[in-house]
This record gives structure tokens, sequence and C-alpha cells, in this order.
């Protein structure tokens, strides 16, 4: 299945340490950043309000051609039913993963889309091991998979607050790869997006849902005692996405202070994924020419 030729990537680099005289697509610091096994990040080293050169103008512009592509991948992969795509979104309070995901979803077919939000864990998931609620949220066969939140919550939260010891982490570390692996092994895709944010843009955004009215409601106190804690979770995040990139399911880190660029971004890179999978209409079933309808 094909509509065009593959976007070009938006400046997306190897590594956000940089090794002397290593050598990548571009630097770290010029747009999204694909980080590969073996090669640690630093968040304080890649910009949140990175651009790629792009202005607001010839994003909405691309935007519509790439949404216009994603619909017809999206319509092949949904018609082979053979295999899927698992979009994992993670980010800070305020990150944007609701608007990423309304940005995702406009103009895709609903019945080929398969949504889930992790909350906190109920009594009942709590009573099973911490990947039980998530396996079973795996997307079938043919569908786009929309996680908002995922696996990473039961790795960032309890080790920020004290509530998993080191040595767990690491078991859970473990046990993600052997299941994304899993996942992969069985005709899944999967992308992994952190929409980075600055501190700063934040309390811009937790002030606007205090300001504007139809933001109240968004505005959880809570929100305000994980931001006490800010370097803690950037510290806690570096660590998931470097104990847990590997070949079959590397993290992206998108710049996500301008909500053009984060949506320019998450739709470029799963329209390139999906034309590498190159989804195919299954072959007929009957010939057409010897069907003759009354």
């Amino acid at each position: 299945m094909h509509c065009g030729p593959p976007p070009r990537p938006i400046a997306w680099g190897a590594l956000a340490t940089k090794e002397k005289n290593s050598r990548g697509p571009a630097s770290c610091e010029e747009g999204i950043v694909l980080v590969r096994p073996g090669k640690e990040i630093r968040l304080k080293k890649i910009d949140p309000a990175a651009t790629a050169g792009h202005s607001k103008a010839d994003a909405a512009e691309k935007i519509e051609g790439l949404r216009a592509c994603l619909a017809k991948l999206q319509e092949a992969l949904y018609a082979e039913r053979q295999r899927s795509l698992l979009i994992v979104i993670q980010a800070m309070d305020t990150g944007g993963k609701d608007g990423a995901i309304k940005n995702l979803c406009l103009g895709l077919d609903p019945n080929g889309v398969q949504l889930t939000n992790f909350k906190y864990p109920t009594a009942e998931e709590r009573d099973h091991d911490f990947l039980w609620r998530v396996h079973k949220a795996a997307p079938r066969k043919g569908a786009i998979g929309l996680w908002n939140r995922s696996h990473y919550e039961d790795v960032l939260v309890p080790l920020v607050h004290g509530e998993i010891t080191k040595e767990v982490w690491r078991r859970r570390c473990e046990d993600i790869n052997a299941f994304e692996k899993l996942l992969s092994d069985n005709g899944v895709t999967i992308l992994k997006f952190f929409l980075h944010i600055s501190k700063e843009e934040q309390k811009c955004r937790l002030e606007a849902r205090l300001k504007e009215p139809d933001k109240l409601w968004k505005f959880n106190p809570g929100d305000l005692a994980e931001r006490r804690v800010w370097d803690d979770y950037q510290n806690a995040y570096e660590d998931v996405i470097n104990s847990c990139t590997t070949a079959h399911a590397p993290w992206w880190i998108v710049p996500a202070d301008r909500k053009w660029m984060r949506n320019l971004v998450l739709l470029e890179t799963v329209v390139a994924t999906l034309q590498k999978m190159q989804p195919k209409y299954p072959a007929p079933a009957v010939d057409p020419k010897k069907i003759k309808i009354e």
C-alpha cells in the first residue's frame, strides 16, 4: 500500500550524549530523537522547543497530507488483518498526551483503532502482575492501538515515590523488554513516544487550566505535588528510556513545547512506520468478473 513517497524524517538524531567524532542524520537538538540501544540520552540536552527548521504554517500544510496518507495506510492494515501497530504515548503532566492522540485519530476509521487510557491501577489490577492489565489491551490484528500512558507508569511513579526498590525496578524493566519482544514476535510493531516538554511550559499549561473555564475541569491539584518532584521524574524517565530501548521497540523523544511540532512529528513517524510495514489488501476470494448482481 503506497500513498506517495515516504516523508523525509524530521531531523532525528541518534543520541543525546554525543560521542567524540560520532555522526548521525542530525544532532539531537534539531528535532525528534530516536534513541538507539546502547546509546544513553540525557533529557536536559534535548530541546523541547525544537522545530527542526519548520514553521507553524508549513507544518499545517504537511499535516493535512500526512493525515490523508495515514487514513489510506490504516485502511490497508485493517483489511490485511495480519499485523498491528501499537503506539505508546508517555509524558509529564500537561505534556499533551490527549491532544497528540486526538491529532493522530482525526480521519481514521474507528473500527480499526483501539484506544486505552491507563489510570491508577484498580484493586483487581493490583491483584495481578503489573503487565496483566496492559497485555489484554494489546491491539488485535489489523488495528492501531493507542495507549494513553502505559506499562511504563509502573516503573516511573513507584520509583519516584519510593514504592519499589531499585532491584524490583530492574526486574520490571527486564519484564517489559521481554513483553515487548513477545508482542513484536507476534506481529505487533511498537512505537514509543515520550512527549518532551519544559518545566516552564508545564507551568504555562497549568496556569491556563486555572484561567480558562473550558480547561478548568482538567486541573488536578495532585499535579502540583508531582511538579515538585519534576527532577526526580526526569531522572526516572531517563533511566527507563535508557533501560527499555531495544531494536524492536525503541523510544522516540518528541519536542512538545509547540503543539503543532508535536503533531507533525508524530504523524510523520507513524506514516513512515506504516509505509515501511507495507500493508496490503488481501487477494479477493472471488473473481468479480464472474459475479452478476441481478
